[in-house]
């Protein structure tokens, strides 16, 4: 069979943590065998389908819940929904034909990748979190090949193909430099520079710290600051700043505020340090880019996997960690202060970051997908 032929169907969804490593491994797989033989499947209703029309990628749509943490009634519905969108991705196999489905995480993913267990289709799975989900552990048996992005994932997969590439990254990444980073930006070239971010859907904890401090950070103590403040939470924070900074905040230079950046490669070279969630993709991102954190998990991630990720973190000397309810004006300014002015400590997390990072994990993962589509 020859490249033009091949047929993949990648599938994974709900957050920006399944999401996006989807699109890099959608991108190396378009590049290779073309894009119109390259179909992802996610939820129409989620990140997945706006992220897939934003990369002009094949869509096919499943819709499914995720699944109840404890037992209650609501299981049986979440079954029976299951059930019949495995019966719609049985369609779409016998449809399309697929070499292999690669599976990318989340409760998105479940669907495609029982069909494919059911029709037969070679599965491979990567998970991105330390704490592996629902979806990896129970399908891991059935799959070729599982890649992981933390050593500390393993213990909880039953599978003898594993391998520890990393979270897949986009290319373009790294394609800036500190210097141009801030130029594009507008902001000064010799000031420290914090970014915030609270993943692709914002983080109102950390939103509600910042905003106590923010003027002080930047008129007091000579820091600029950049700050996603997530798409649904962009207007009623900068009303809010409204109210604090006057309106000063918003034409200020050195506080760069926006819902979301589509290019995450301005802001993160730019970053001397980021205050963040704690997501797997997040993780991978600062550690490809070399930036030293202060991650707060997400209290209510399941299974508290971004706790995971963050203690894991720590543990390397890549990160610094608190907790949710620890994240507080307060805790954090003098946290803040104490770290972006001590260069040595910001050189000592920025090489542990780097050895952490995973630059390969795309070629290496596609080697492995290749496989399967020879």
């Amino acid at each position: 069979m020859s490249n033009n032929e091949q047929i993949v169907f990648i599938t994974g969804g709900g957050t920006g943590g399944h999401v996006y490593p989807a699109v890099a491994v959608y991108e190396r797989l378009a590049l290779e065998y073309g894009d119109c033989n390259v179909y992802y499947i996610g939820d129409p209703e989620k990140l997945d389908k706006h992220v897939a029309e934003e990369n002009n990628m094949n869509f096919l749509p499943v819709i499914v819940s995720g699944m109840p943490r404890k037992f209650s009634f609501t299981i049986f519905s979440f079954l029976f929904e299951l059930f019949l969108e495995s019966i719609r991705c049985i369609g779409y196999i016998m449809k399309y034909k697929p070499g292999v489905i690669i599976g990318t995480g989340g409760y998105v993913s479940a669907p495609a990748l029982i069909a494919g267990v059911l029709m037969g289709v070679p599965i491979i799975l990567h998970d991105p979190d330390a704490y592996p989900g629902i979806v990896t552990r129970k399908l891991a048996p059935f799959a070729k090949h599982v890649n992981i992005a933390f050593k500390d994932a393993k213990k909880y997969i039953k599978n003898k193909s594993i391998s520890c590439y990393g979270n897949p990254l986009r290319i373009s990444l790294c394609s800036v430099t500190k210097t141009d980073a801030k130029r594009l930006l507008r902001l000064d070239a010799n000031k420290k520079t914090l970014f915030v971010m609270g993943g692709s859907q914002g983080a109102q904890s950390i939103n509600n710290a910042i905003k106590m401090i923010a003027r002080e950070l930047v008129e007091d103590c000579g820091i600029q600051i950049i700050h996603q403040t997530g798409s649904k939470n962009y207007e009623s924070y900068c009303m809010e700043m409204k109210g604090i900074w006057w309106d000063n905040f918003a034409s200020n230079p050195l506080y760069v505020v926006r819902p979301y950046f589509e290019d995450m490669s301005l802001p993160l070279n730019a970053a001397d340090l980021v205050l963040c969630r704690a997501g797997s993709l997040s993780i991978a991102e600062l550690n490809l880019c070399g930036v030293p954190s202060i991650l707060i998990p997400y209290p209510h991630a399941a299974a508290d996997h971004q706790k995971h990720n963050a203690v894991a973190m720590q543990k390397i000397g890549a990160s610094l960690c608190i907790a949710d309810k620890n994240c507080t004006a307060e805790t954090l300014k003098p946290l803040i202060l104490d770290l972006i002015n001590d260069s040595a400590k910001l050189n000592q997390m920025s090489q542990a970051n780097r050895r952490a990072a995973k630059p390969n994990a795309m070629n290496d993962l596609f080697n492995i997908i290749s496989q399967y589509l020879a």
